[in-house]
Order: structure tokens, then C-alpha cells, then sequence
């Protein structure tokens, strides 16, 4: 006689589909009363809610997973300094009265350059970095020569008297149009440039300007005012330049190209330059 299998070994359970459903529909009725609950929260008290969460958790609170938190607060990033430039009365006393030196001296370059500035032929400048005094190289020098005239001797030696009472730091710089030259005593237009420097500075010097303030230094056609396309520009570019340092700016730095009073002058053109007839300079 067979052995009769229990009643519940022959059942199978088909509603086993209710348990998720059951937990589906809680999910979603826990979903829409936080979703009616958010669109219905009052912003004051939110704000204040989210708040004390940053608070709480930049503290060092307890995280929701139950761990502390181990960060330590952060602060707020500090405001960059307010930087105001600090004047001491004694470097301002100093500075005004530097100024009123560099003022007093170009008004008195101005002075004794008054037929050629009236003229156009002289052009002085001052500011913070000193006096800047333009000589159009027809007032100084035959064309291609580096010998001064009678006239510009006189017009230097003015200008000497001037410079020779102060202390300020002199650079003379000759200037050439872009035209090549080439002769026996002026290889190239630095040459030219150079010498002719070196004649002012040297004319300063007879004149009582110690030569230790001085320095002569030669651009060839370097640094043009303008355009070397027309004889008008050319004209202009030729020119000696005398630069009165003063001490409020920063001190012009020595070049190669520049060469010390007294010195020899020194052949400075560039390797593979050719010699060319000689123009008008």
C-alpha cells in the first residue's frame, strides 16, 4: 500500500506576485506625499532647514549613514587685501623736490634753445623719467660729417651751462636715417651715429660737465621717429638726442651698443655689412 504525500506538498502559492506589488505601491505613495509635501513647503522655513544641514555637517555632524563625519569645518574664503600704495612725507618731500628740479632745468633748456625750439629744429620734454631734449642733426653737423659747427658749438656749450650745475645722469644718442653710408672714416651708419655722440659728450665735458655722468651711445637708424620712405621722415630721423635721467624713474640700462665718454670709439657694425656711397646725413 502506497505511502499517502501530505496535502501541502501538492500546493503551489500563485499570489506571490502581491508582496511586490504591495511594496511597489507603497514606494509610490511614499514618492507622491514627498513630492506634495515639497511643492507645498514654506521657503522660510526651508532655507532655514538647509542651513542647519550645511551647519551640522560642516561641524562635523552624523552623517545619514550613521558615520561621523570627519571633515572639519570649512571657512569662508577671507577677503583679498586692500593694497594702498604708503607714502612717507619725507620720500614725497624728496620726489616734489625732484620734480621741481627737472621742471626748473627744462625751463631753462627751453631758454637758452628758444630761437631753434621756436624754430622746430629743438623739441625738450620732461616727465617723471627725466628731460628729453631732440636736436635735428642739421643744427649740429654737415651732412655725413661728425664735426660740430661754430654755431652748434655755441648752441652746446649753452645747454652745457645748464647741465653742468646739476647731478642728474646724461646719455647723448645719435641718430641716422635708414640711407646707407660707407667712406674711410664712417664704415656704416653706426659709426656715424656713435661719433657723433661721442663729439657732444666730449664738447659737454670741455664745457664742465663731469664725465662720469656722461655716456654716448649710437642707434644708426634703429629707432626712427617716423617713416625713412620720404626725405621729410629722413630729415626728421637724423637727429641727436640728449637724455637728462632723473632719479624718480627706473635708471636707463646700459646697452652694448652704448660706449663711455672717453672711451675709443669702437667700430660697431654689424658682420657682413658692405660699404656704400656716401649719402646726406
Amino acid at each position: 500500500m502506497s505511502r499517502r504525500r501530505p496535502p501541502d506538498e501538492d500546493y503551489e502559492n500563485h499570489e506571490r506576485w502581491l508582496v511586490s506589488y504591495a511594496d511597489f505601491i507603497t514606494l509610490l505613495f511614499a514618492f507622491f506625499v514627498v513630492m506634495y509635501s515639497l511643492s507645498s513647503v514654506n521657503e522660510g522655513k526651508y532655507r532655514v532647514l538647509s542651513d542647519s544641514l550645511v551647519s551640522a555637517f560642516r561641524s562635523g555632524a552624523i552623517s545619514p549613514a550613521g558615520g561621523r563625519i570627519i571633515a572639519a569645518s570649512i571657512p569662508a574664503a577671507p577677503s583679498p587685501p586692500v593694497v594702498r600704495p604708503v607714502r612717507e612725507p619725507a620720500a614725497e618731500a624728496r620726489r616734489e623736490a625732484e620734480m621741481k628740479r627737472i621742471n626748473s632745468m627744462a625751463d631753462e633748456i627751453r631758454r637758452v634753445l628758444q630761437p631753434l625750439t621756436a624754430g622746430g629744429q629743438v623739441s625738450v620734454a620732461e616727465g617723471v623719467h627725466g628731460i628729453t631734449v631732440e636736436i635735428n642733426a642739421s643744427v649740429l653737423f654737415a651732412p655725413g660729417d661728425a664735426t660740430l659747427g661754430a654755431s652748434a658749438v655755441a648752441v652746446l656749450q649753452a645747454v652745457a651751462q645748464v647741465l653742468a650745475g646739476a647731478d642728474f645722469p646724461i646719455t647723448v644718442q645719435g641718430h641716422t636715417d635708414s640711407v646707407p653710408i660707407g667712406t674711410g672714416r664712417f664704415p656704416s651708419n653706426w659709426e656715424l651715429s656713435s661719433v657723433r655722440a661721442s663729439s657732444v659728450v666730449r664738447l659737454f665735458i670741455d664745457a664742465g660737465v663731469r664725465g662720469d655722468r656722461l655716456t654716448a651711445a649710437g642707434y644708426a637708424d634703429q629707432r626712427p621717429l617716423t617713416d625713412n620712405a620720404n626725405e621729410e621722415g629722413r630729415a626728421r630721423n637724423r637727429r641727436v638726442t640728449i637724455l637728462i635721467e632723473s632719479m624718480l624713474g627706473d635708471p636707463v640700462p646700459r646697452s652694448p651698443g652704448r660706449i663711455r665718454a672717453g672711451d675709443p670709439i669702437r667700430s660697431i657694425m654689424p658682420e657682413g655689412t658692405e660699404a656704400r656711397a656716401e649719402p646726406a646725413q
